[in-house]
């Protein structure tokens, strides 16, 4: 008997692995259950691995055993059953019902069963149903029908939408990744009426604060460092309106205590936020610890704000490369160039500073130090202070499309450059 061929550590593919299907992104999160998957095929138990590293089965434990039903039955003597069984078999149709009555005995009356089978039979469908199965698949099947088929049984169909969240992180430090996301919050929030939180979750440094001119006795330390407390009226309470449709958790901004946190520490806390409103901004600080690293692995999600120049494309270059194996079924982040035309600094071309990345921006914004500037130190969004300048023009489309009113034009992928030769060079030297 083979066991445990893959568990939720391990990095399942060869390599030649099919494009995530898009409606993922349609899936909501699974709650927290156990799942034991019994695989006669390497390909459904790899597909059930990379299954158990998505973002929406970050909560799950799952483990997968290479073997069939025996497999299973032998297991389930000694072990209680988990929440869920996934179990391949390829027996005919009525040797199946068979050795499944084995499993039957041994297997707990609250565990649902979900048979990964290679008959599209419609009488073997029925009778499975009619025997207490939950649900049969064909094989082959893909990761996006595992986490369907999984959320069909576990996640409540009454259940409110979630909210959408989206990370903002720079680059580097300075670059305005927390003005970007303040402002395209509030974007989306006036041009779409629609409900907003904005998280800034840099505690002891944060400036969404000041930005929307606030200075509320409560915010986000009060909701990490109680989370046992988080609730739709905790977080209400919590909340400091900014605009008619914005509302800020406000980091403490100060330097009295230390803040330390576990990886999952604000996951309650965001996971309330997007019960409660239709969009989660996450002002993400420049570090890198498990608490942020956790974050934008499990955002709907993520936009780089980056500047021009070397260091800002070896740190973004990285930032696509970890998160690309964080959120192996998902999108690459958005990047938006900002500050872009500071005079007499050296900079790399927008053409050449995207190339090596292979991504598009969302958006390029020039180096105005008057209007951001103006916008900082009187408390108000770059709207408010010019509504007619092309850069709050060049947000609001930025808004347009994390909210998905629009879509980038799709180009070639570029080619790699000279900059990335310059990276491997000085990493070198």
């Amino acid at each position: 008997m083979s066991q445990v061929a893959f568990d939720k550590d391990t990095k399942a593919g060869d390599g030649g692995e099919p494009s995530p299907p898009m409606n993922l992104h349609a899936y909501r999160p699974i709650p927290r259950i156990s799942i034991q998957a019994f695989c006669e095929s390497d390909n459904v138990a790899r597909q059930i691995a990379r299954a158990s590293d998505d973002r929406r089965m970050a909560k799950t434990h799952v483990q997968v055993h290479m073997g069939g039903v025996d497999t299973a039955v032998e297991l389930f003597q000694t072990v209680p059953t988990p929440n869920l069984i996934l179990l391949e078999t390829s027996a005919a149709p009525r040797d199946m019902l068979q050795s499944l009555a084995a499993l039957s005995e041994v297997c707990d009356p609250s565990t649902k069963v979900v048979i990964i089978g290679h008959f599209n039979d419609v009488w073997l469908y029925r009778e499975l149903i009619r025997n207490g199965i939950s649900e049969y698949m064909v094989a082959p099947i893909n990761l996006s029908e595992i986490i369907g088929v999984i959320g069909g049984l576990f996640v409540d169909p009454e259940a409110k939408p979630l909210g959408h969240s989206i990370a903002f992180i720079g680059a580097k430090g300075g670059v305005g990744a927390s003005t970007m996301a303040h402002n395209i919050a509030w974007a989306i929030s006036t041009l779409f009426k629609n409900e907003v939180v904005i998280a800034d979750m840099d505690l002891p440094y944060g400036t969404a604060n000041i930005n929307f001119d606030q200075d509320p006795a409560q915010g986000i330390a009060e909701a990490v460092f109680s989370p046992e407390r988080i609730d739709d009226v905790y977080l209400d309470r919590l909340l400091a309106q900014c605009a008619e449709h914005l509302s800020l958790l406000a980091a403490p901004s100060t330097l009295e205590r230390v803040f330390d946190f576990r990886d999952d520490s604000f996951a309650h806390l965001i996971d309330v936020a997007q019960r409660s409103v239709p969009h989660v901004v996450l002002d993400v600080p420049h570090t890198w610890n498990g608490w942020t690293r956790t974050t934008l692995a499990r955002a709907d999600e993520v936009v780089i704000v980056a500047s021009p120049e070397l260091a800002n494309l070896r740190n973004t270059k990285n930032l696509l490369d970890t998160l690309k194996q964080l959120r192996p079924n998902d999108a690459p982040p958005r990047l938006i160039l900002n500050q872009v035309n500071v005079p007499k600094r050296p900079e790399i071309a927008p053409l050449d500073f995207c190339s090596p990345l292979g991504l598009l921006p969302v958006a390029t914004i020039p180096f105005d130090p008057a209007l951001f500037g103006n916008a900082a130190n009187n408390g108000r969004m770059l709207a408010e202070t010019d509504g007619t300048n092309p850069i709050v023009q060049s947000i609001n489309e930025i808004a347009h499309i994390l909210t998905g009113r629009m879509t980038l034009k799709p180009k070639r992928k570029p080619g790699l450059s000279s900059v990335l030769s310059r990276l491997k060079r000085k990493k070198q030297s």
